[in-house]
């Protein structure tokens, strides 16, 4: 699993894009189901709340392990 999340979710490009990955790393490593998101002031869900769920729920979450390329 890539540590970043798939390009269609965010893209590397973005001008928030470390400041949006730093926030998620540490909420991550906080153990927080969730984080702010640093351009939008939005709730995120991390990564761990989609392997907890165990399942893609397809609303499109900028973090969900199972996309594909």
């Amino acid at each position: 699993m890539s540590q970043f999340p798939h390009p269609s979710r965010l893209s590397p490009q973005s001008p928030f894009f470390a400041s949006i990955i730093a926030a998620h790393e540490a909420a991550v490593a906080g153990g927080q189901r969730t984080y702010v998101d640093p351009a939008t002031g939005l709730t995120v869900l991390t990564v761990v709340t989609h392997l907890d769920r165990g399942t893609c729920c397809a609303s499109g979450c900028r973090h969900c392990p199972w996309v594909e390329d």
